[in-house]
């Protein structure tokens, strides 16, 4: 256990520090390398992990993909550019409005994607709205946690929705069914408690006539009217998919590819740029990362976890779903939540599924909300912080920390009661 949790350690220290450039997908497969070298794990856990993400990562991909060419042909900048003029000036409904566009992306795109594309599309229109530094931050800091809070709907909205699915079977529909009510609550509970820690940053009055026409950034009126079209044929090959037991990453990789092609060939987007420039470090995170994990899983954590998961079953289902939601927050919280949504599916299984299907939801839950407590509990907040420093916004740790710590506790326990 204790090798497992010092090389863990070690690369989770890396990964956030990055030093001298060192990427975080590189990081993650020298952690990897390193396990399987010091024996932590074999080569059959490293293919057991790979059946376990593959999935997942594919349909990352493809999500990115279709992202990449979406904002290449202006989509999201309309989108962020309309919202705006709808709030007709009102800076308060414009901060909701944000919140909505950025739940509307990252149920749709994933949180990464929200994290990627969206965020510095919208720091661009504060800055032509002249904005002062405190109302940026607060509109970065909101659009930061809705990317996560929001990624509950889909199957395909979170990497660790993705992961859990596959591990317990979990269909489409049947995913959809559950989660809905929570996505609903959720986005409403952020926006609320958002908006009460923040109102006092939000102007009063945006003067809008700044901006462009919201159809003066389209590359192609004809292939973004196409891409509403193609976006509603692909949520339904979703549901074809899940009635013949398909897997997601053929939908949302085949979409991406599909949409990547006729953009090509349409002259509005360049194939292998867009491919070259894919988050592509994200991958070997995903991969390299849970290779490390399962060493924990192998020295007994998730052992431990099980007892604990089955002493509060032994609760009632409300300290069930509750326990179990806050456990995957605080440990996605300190070790990131892509190692903790595998380390708590196992758990559960092990204590068996059959019964305690909720604690599945709840754990998607905590591993979706909880990273928001700290910089580095998410992979999407890590991109998402990346992303900002590259445009000149700087967030410290105790900054973050202390915003994720007000705001994350009572949105999550919300979320928890409503999928009680």
């Amino acid at each position: 256990m204790i090798l497992a949790a010092s090389l863990f350690l070690v690369t989770l220290i890396f990964i956030i520090w990055q030093p001298k450039g060192l990427q975080i997908g590189t990081t993650a497969i020298i952690g990897a390398v390193a396990a399987l070298l010091l024996g932590v794990v074999s080569l059959n856990d490293v293919w057991i992990v790979t059946e376990i993400v593959w999935d997942a990562t594919l349909a990352f991909i493809g999500i990115i993909l279709l992202s990449m060419v979406l904002d290449e042909i202006g989509f999201f900048e309309w989108c962020a550019i309309k919202m705006a003029k709808l709030s007709k000036g009102n800076g308060h409904l414009m901060f909701v409005y944000a919140l909505l566009l950025g739940a509307f992306v990252s149920a749709l795109f994933a949180n990464d994607g929200a994290a990627l594309i969206l965020t510095p599309i919208l720091l661009a229109k504060m800055r032509i709205l002249k904005l002062n530094a405190k109302t940026i931050l607060a509109f970065l800091l909101a659009g930061g946690f809705i990317s996560d809070s929001a990624s509950l709907p889909f199957v395909f909205s979170n990497l660790t929705n993705i992961v859990t699915a596959n591990y317990f079977s979990i269909g489409f529909w049947e995913y959809l069914q559950v989660m809905y009510l929570p996505f609903i609550v959720s986005v409403l509970a952020s926006i609320v408690i958002l908006w009460l820690i923040l109102r006092k940053e939000i102007p009063s009055q945006v003067d809008i006539s700044l901006l462009k026409d919201p159809d003066d950034v389209l590359k192609s009126k004809t292939l973004f009217i196409f891409s509403w079209f193609f976006l509603t044929l692909l949520l339904v090959g979703y549901f074809i998919g899940d009635h013949y037991d398909l897997p997601v990453s053929l939908f949302a990789l085949g979409g991406g590819l599909i949409f990547l092609g006729i953009a090509s060939y349409t002259k509005h987007a360049r194939a292998w740029l867009t491919i070259k420039t894919a988050p592509w470090q994200v991958v070997w995170f995903s991969i390299g990362l849970y290779i490390v994990v399962y060493g924990l899983k192998n020295a007994g954590l998730t052992d431990h976890i099980a007892l604990i998961l089955e002493d509060l079953s032994h609760r009632g289902d409300t300290i069930a779903i509750v326990g179990t939601g806050f456990l995957s927050a605080f440990l996605s919280a300190i070790m990131n939540n892509m190692p903790t949504i595998m380390i708590m599916d196992i758990a559960i299984d092990k204590m068996g599924y059959a019964g305690n299907e909720m604690l599945a939801y709840a754990n998607i839950i905590g591993c979706n909300l909880g990273p928001k407590m700290t910089p580095f509990g998410s992979l999407a907040t890590l991109l998402w912080l990346h992303v900002l420093s590259q445009k000149g916004v700087k967030i410290s740790f105790w900054q973050y920390s202390k915003f994720g710590l007000i705001v994350t506790p009572p949105v999550l326990l919300i979320v928890l009661l409503s999928l009680v």
